[in-house]
């Protein structure tokens, strides 16, 4: 099971699912603590997924894995009815949860900036090269110098170098090993291309469904209009949108929340 921590609504109902907030790769549950303040009404539940956080000393073999872990802490709390929303590997872990854990309690699924998956072993079998040279680098290096390295990729460009230097200051708690087996594990070379499997699931259920992504963070933009996702804009914004305008992440999820 992973750690987690709830929080009860603030007038408890049986009617309103709990909200399941599932992070990206190098954080932890406490990175939705700015925008919980908006969602008191419902029960939210941030799960720390394994590698990181109080999960840190957990494993996994892949998504399989960590799909079992994830529904093993669902049950441990009694949340019957939920909804999904992840972000970056979070996404990609709710999605692969959509598609393969066939359950009635999932009433409801949010993506931020979380990719679907590669559509050709080829591409598959580069990715699983360019994970494993991160991961050996966060192995045998010094973790400050290879987080400087991450957030320096071209998905992070919108980040100033004060808020660059704020996520390394507060990623350099992980523990460089489990970082590189999450991210050995987890990679998009070991995710199945999930689109078509995805859509389909989600019509045959008539699941809400919706995928944000910041102004700035063209790449995933692209990715949800390749694959016909319902596409809400974070003003203000890059990769990591809840981080970088939580109100405007807030707004858009309470927006998707009243649809349900």
């Amino acid at each position: 099971m992973l750690a987690a921590k709830y929080y009860p609504a603030s007038l408890p109902t049986d009617q309103r699912p709990c909200l399941v907030f599932l992070h990206g790769l190098l954080g932890d549950g406490q990175d939705w603590q700015t925008v919980l303040p908006y969602f008191t009404d419902w029960s939210c539940l941030t799960v720390d997924l394994a590698g990181h956080g109080e999960s840190q000393s957990l494993t996994v073999a892949g998504f399989d894995e960590l799909n079992q872990q994830l529904s093993a802490t669902l049950r441990h709390y009694n949340i019957q009815r939920y909804i999904l929303i992840g972000y970056s590997l979070g996404g990609r872990t709710a999605m692969y949860h959509t598609c393969f854990s066939h359950v009635d309690g999932l009433v409801g699924l949010v993506i931020e900036g979380g990719n679907c998956g590669l559509i050709s072993q080829k591409l598959r079998d580069e990715r699983l090269v360019h994970d494993k040279r991160w991961a050996d680098k966060f192995r045998h290096q010094p973790l400050a110098r290879v987080l400087d390295q991450w957030y320096r990729q071209p998905v992070f460009a919108n980040l100033s170098e004060h808020s660059r230097q704020q996520l390394i200051l507060r990623r350099s708690a992980n523990n460089g090993a489990a970082v590189a087996a999450m991210l050995e594990s987890t990679s998009l070379g070991q995710q199945p291309y999930l689109p078509e499997q995805l859509n389909q699931i989600i019509k045959q259920r008539n699941l809400p469904f919706c995928y944000l992504c910041g102004e700035q963070d063209a790449k995933f933009q692209q990715i949800a209009l390749e694959n016909h996702f319902p596409l809400r804009i974070v003003a203000a914004a890059g990769h990591n949108a809840h981080t970088a305008n939580p109100q405007g992440f807030a707004e858009q999820l309470l927006n998707f929340l009243k649809e349900c």
